[in-house]
């Protein structure tokens, strides 16, 4: 038999879908595997997007002063002028 190796990432693929499949077949036998209402299903997906959106807005660069505007704009320049020079090489 091959060795089989497989990275985190198709791990927790794998176990997502596991996961998913256990819970549609319980679903399928009348059983909830989620004890939650849909209301607090809801309000849940709610707070996730709220904060999601929220660290979103704040790790992005918001520039709110004329100086930051400058500040962003000469940056940029630079990191124009340097891919024309051919980078870090």
């Amino acid at each position: 038999m091959k060795d089989i190796r497989i990275n985190k990432e198709t791990g927790i693929r794998l176990t997502v879908l596991i996961l998913a499949l256990i819970n549609q077949a319980l679903v399928i036998f009348g059983i909830s595997p989620i004890p939650f209402t849909s209301a607090e299903i809801e309000a849940g997906v709610s707070i996730v997007f709220s904060v999601i959106a929220t660290l979103w807005a704040t790790w992005k660069n918001n520039d709110a002063t004329p100086e930051a505007h400058r500040a962003t704009a000469h940056m940029n320049a630079l990191k124009a002028k340097n891919k024309r020079k051919g980078g870090d090489k």
